[in-house]
């Protein structure tokens, strides 16, 4: 019932109200207007009580010094501001406390949504198959060594090894790989992933609790739970501010025998401008921030990235668009040129529904070709296509399914396979019954931002990285592309939490910019975390302290600018508000200030530090 009364008075309503009534009270304090009883009372109530209970709260709750709150030596303050009869003082300070205490909860609320996402992806049921019978079970029931069946569009239930079939895996809930990966009889297969082809049966490795999506589950909630909420630069000061200004408080009571000095000194030692200096900087900001399309979900978000020193980017969705797109066409038929390669090889793939094939065929129409249909289709899972056109057979896929097939592939097709896998393309050779008639190079495209954002990073002082779950040769070739030199390709989930850790463990301050499920955990494991939120995941963007609306990467470094202008504007608002609160306890202590008149140099040093936060929304623009 406490509780609830506290709440609803420390809501912005309420607050607003109390600011009513102390305008109200200070308005009619030097006219012959009589009122019943001075307006001031409503706003020490409204706006003290939650003081009061707040620091009552923590002295009976927290531990050691940890008790000692800048609420507490506000309600000090206030009370002695009441037992002189300066009411207006009194709720003057309760009320600059309550505003900063608002500010700063509209700036650190964040969503929580992201782990109920990721939990929905944890499949449900699986096929088994015992005593050559198949049965479907739920997946809570499978026990390592059991054989499982998966189909076509079926979530793989558990980590395991496949025995039996070909396929392709869409593995980017824990790669963040942009094409599905072919799989066949020996490789590993990861609970969660999507079977896109092919059935097969596979031996489950590990269950439940074990598997790698429980894991990456896991280690979200683990980041989640060692995120510390912000503390006030107010409450990091009062172990300091409290004993002084109760010090020096009574060194002026007895000194001057003047109570009135004693209690203005408590009132302007109050840190009301401090308390206003972080959520003010923070709201202007965000607030500039989202008219930009970044969205910044805290106020401790905005602060750690103006202390970050490395940036680390995922590739696929970040740097890439993440889709696959014809780069090349070779033909090697001296009678066919690279448009008639594009037809052929389109209208083979017509009815293909491997990402690859249907790459190829958006092309092709985008080109203003409608390939002529083919018939006679057949498909090898992870391979590639038959079709026959006019009658006659064709070949579309990898090297293995184009040899399995009796054909011939030339050294010269060999050289140029090489060259496109170099560059971290992905090829499908076309052929007839006979011989290679060409190849059609694939690739995901780099953001023409993606190019610029490293050096622009690099001239502010900070280092960039890339982590990614694709190979070796196609992370080098696309950091090369971007002015990246380090990178760390082939990485799961938690070795890309590693990283991570261990560059922080290094002392570098680190930012993750990710738009993928895989990436979550490293967003949560990062000082600060970013994610792609147009492409990007609802999981990643919901693990991500920041999303970028637009996917536009340009973004970053003006994110940068705009962290390090917060900090140094809190910084700035810090010492000058320090430099005011000083100068008029010194006043105080000469009977220069009265509480009335005390509590006015607050809102002086207040407007100062609102003005400040004003300047830093508008500069970085």
């Amino acid at each position: 019932m406490i509780k609830r009364i506290n709440d609803f008075l420390a809501g912005l309503p309420m607050t607003a109200a109390g600011g009513i009534f102390l305008i109200l009270s200070f308005a009619v304090s030097g006219t012959d207007i009589a009122l019943p009883f001075d307006p001031a009372w409503i706003s020490v109530v409204i706006c003290g009580v939650p003081l009061i209970y707040l620091s009552v709260w923590r002295i009976i709750h927290l531990k050691g010094i940890s008790k000692i709150s800048s609420a507490l030596l506000i309600s000090i303050a206030m009370v002695a501001a009441i037992i002189i009869g300066d009411l207006f003082a009194a709720g003057e300070v309760a009320f600059i406390m309550e505003i900063g205490a608002i500010l700063e909860d509209m700036t650190a609320n964040r969503a929580k949504k992201g782990l109920k996402n990721l939990l929905c992806l944890t499949p449900s049921r699986g096929r088994r198959i015992s005593s050559g019978k198949e049965e479907m079970i739920e997946a809570k029931q499978i026990r390592p060594g059991d054989i499982l069946r998966v189909l076509p569009g079926e979530a793989i239930p558990a980590d395991g090894v496949i025995i039996s079939g070909e396929t392709s895996v869409d593995q980017s809930v824990m790669t963040g790989e942009s094409l599905p990966v072919d799989k066949s009889a020996g490789d590993e297969v990861f609970c969660g992933t999507i079977n896109r082809f092919g059935a097969f049966d596979m031996k489950a490795v590990k269950t439940g609790e074990d598997s790698s999506l429980q894991k990456l589950i896991r280690m979200v909630q683990d980041a989640e739970s060692k995120q510390a909420p912000i503390q006030r630069i107010a409450d990091k000061w009062a172990s300091f501010l409290v004993p002084a200004a109760l010090l020096l408080a009574v060194i002026t009571g007895l000194a001057t025998q003047d109570i009135v000095r004693a209690v203005t000194v408590l009132v302007v030692f109050c840190p009301c401008a401090l308390v206003l200096a972080t959520p003010t900087a923070v709201m202007a900001a965000i607030g500039q921030a989202t008219k930009r399309g970044v969205i910044i979900k805290s106020g401790e978000a905005l602060e750690k990235m103006g202390k970050v020193d490395t940036i680390a980017f995922d590739k696929t969705g970040t740097l890439t668009y993440g889709k696959p797109v014809v780069s090349d066409i070779l033909s090697f038929h001296p009678n066919m040129d690279a448009h008639d390669l594009l037809v052929l090889s389109a209208s083979a793939e017509s009815k293909s529904e491997h990402p690859l094939g249907r790459a190829i065929t958006a092309y092709a129409r985008e080109q203003g070709i409608e390939p002529p249909e083919a018939s006679a289709f057949r498909m090898q899972s992870g391979r590639g296509i038959c079709a026959e056109i006019s009658g006659k057979k064709f070949y579309c896929g990898n090297e293995t399914f184009i040899r399995q097939n009796n054909i011939a592939i030339p050294a010269e097709v060999t050289e140029e396979l090489e060259k496109k896998h170099a560059q971290g393309k992905a090829s499908v050779i076309v052929a007839d019954g006979s011989s290679c008639l060409g190849l059609l190079a694939l690739s995901d495209v780099l953001r023409p931002q993606a190019k610029s954002v490293p050096n622009s990073l690099s001239a502010m002082g900070v280092s960039t990285v890339l982590l990614t779950g694709d190979n070796q040769r196609t992370a080098s070739y696309f950091a090369g592309q971007c002015g990246i030199t380090r990178v760390n390709a082939g990485l799961l989930p938690e070795e890309k939490v590693r990283c991570i850790s261990e560059m922080r463990a290094q002392g570098s301050r680190v930012c993750m910019i990710g738009d993928g499920v895989n990436d979550a955990p490293a967003l949560k494991t990062a000082d600060v975390g970013v994610a792609m939120g147009s492409m990007g995941s609802d999981i990643a963007v919901d693990a991500a302290d920041i999303a970028l609306m637009s996917d536009d990467i340009s973004k970053i470094p003006y994110l940068k600018r705009l962290s390090n202008a917060t900090v140094a504007t809190i910084r700035l608002s810090i010492t000058l508000s320090m430099c005011i609160n000083f100068a008029a306890v010194a006043c105080s202590m000469l009977g220069i200030l009265t509480p009335t008149t005390g509590a006015l140099v607050h809102n002086v040093g207040s407007c100062l530090v609102v003005l400040l936060a004003a300047r830093n929304g508008s500069a970085c623009r």
